[in-house]
């Protein structure tokens, strides 16, 4: 079997991607030595420990969560840090990102649905806020990094040492120019599309950005979404007017494009909107920085032509909220009404006077797709003095129908199943 694998991993390492052709020279970098399966010499990484005082706390807290009747919610893993994931569509293995240098990979050997082993993942690897993961519908785990984008084939099954094979798909310093990166919107998140292309959103750095700024975030798609082949190929501008978009999922029921922004913040404590956008083609325009959320006008923009045909969101949300990775129920434990929707994670807003979110929201979708009322699902990590107990970050289905809800402020992923009738 691991021969198999080993020669699947060189398929599809050499069929797309220039980078894993032999080296003329010795590698130089762990980068290098992993795209020509050779070994780093790195040490197996300490798993981290899933019991004792934090785990108890972090189960005390979730005691104050309110869910419909019917659902629990559960401790599934300690993961410092936790950003946002990705659900092995083989062995349901779960990688998760961070903003910080580290991804992590998450085994529940036994699958009693809790963690067994929770370990940091290619620890030879430099990552630079590795914060976007996802799969490939043939198990090619990709991660979309501040500046670049890695490529690990069958990552799902060789996890286990401290090398796997590696490759980049967007060398560092070329998804976008240098001279932007900042220290402020570079959470990047990825999927790969029905059309097997890799889909980067790349959130633009400022509240609302200079004019002299425009044509250069438009050419680039800084402040969009960007696509591309999985061998970096055939990069196009996908979707623009966009200011910080931390959760994007296809729709697998009419394959459109749907994704969170976070909008522009000093313009009072309710407006404007949190979005949740649509798009179902390629070139639509979702109205940033002429509105700063919603219809709602920014000030630097305000006597500006609105671009023609711009695209409202398909639902707004509270202001502040700051709402970021979201998945379209896939699974069969829920009950139906719960079946082809919208579960999304609202992180909790940061400069409100009171503040708002923290929670899971849930919006269910009209027969013709389009969405319906957002509802609160999942409410407690914001308590009655404004004090995060934990801040939701990301939604993913698990194979077996549950829910998993990251949380980077107490460093965990929780577990939503359902029990009733």
């Amino acid at each position: 079997m691991k021969s198999i694998w080993l020669a699947a991993v060189s398929t599809v390492a050499f069929a797309s991607s220039s980078f894993a052709q032999p080296a003329t020279q010795p590698p130089t970098s762990n980068l290098e030595r992993l795209s020509s399966f050779q070994s780093t010499g790195t040490e197996e990484p300490k798993p981290i420990p899933q019991e004792g005082r934090r785990a108890d706390a972090i189960r005390k807290n979730l005691e104050k969560i309110k869910l419909p009747a019917g659902f629990k919610i559960d401790l599934y893993a300690i993961v410092p840090d936790a950003r946002h994931m990705a659900v092995g569509p083989n062995a349901g293995v779960v990688f998760v990102g961070t903003r910080k240098s580290n991804v992590y990979v998450v085994t529940d050997r036994d699958k009693d649905r809790i963690a067994d082993e929770v370990k940091q993942f290619a620890p030879s690897v430099q990552f630079k806020i590795p914060n976007g993961v996802c799969f490939s519908r043939d198990g090619v785990l990709y991660i979309a990094e501040q500046n670049r984008v890695l490529q690990f084939p069958a990552a799902e099954f060789f996890y286990e040492g401290p090398d796997v094979a590696a490759f980049q798909v967007v060398k560092q310093g070329e998804l976008i120019p240098p001279g932007e990166e900042s220290y402020n919107h570079t959470a990047r998140v990825c999927r790969v599309g029905p059309d097997n292309k890799l889909y980067i959103a790349l959130g633009q750095p400022f509240n609302v950005p200079a004019k002299e700024k425009m044509e250069l975030y438009r050419k680039v798609g800084i402040g969009g979404i960007i696509r591309l082949d999985q061998d970096g190929k055939n990069r196009e501008v996908y979707a623009t007017g966009i200011r910080n978009s931390v959760g994007i999922e296809f729709n697998p029921a009419d394959k459109s494009l749907w994704f969170t922004d976070n909008q522009v913040d000093g313009m009072g404590d309710d407006q404007p909107p949190g979005e949740l956008n649509r798009a179902v083609q390629v070139g639509q325009n979702f109205g940033f920085p002429y509105y700063g959320g919603g219809m709602v006008r920014t000030v630097e923009y305000k006597d500006d032509q609105v671009p023609a045909g711009t695209v409202a969101p398909q639902a707004e949300m509270a202001a502040h909220a700051a709402d970021l990775g979201l998945t379209f129920y896939t699974g069969k434990m829920f009950p139906r009404s719960y079946q082809g929707g919208v579960f999304s994670a609202q992180h909790g807003s940061w400069n409100r006077t009171k503040p708002v979110g923290a929670r899971v929201m849930f919006t269910p979708l009209k027969p013709d797709g389009t969405a319906d009322k957002p509802q609160v699902f999942a409410e407690g990590w914001l308590n009655e003095n404004g004090e995060y107990l934990g801040r939701p970050t990301d939604v993913a289905v698990l194979l077996d129908g549950s829910l998993l809800v990251s949380d980077d402020t107490a460093g965990a992923i929780y577990r939503i199943s359902y029990e009733g009738q």
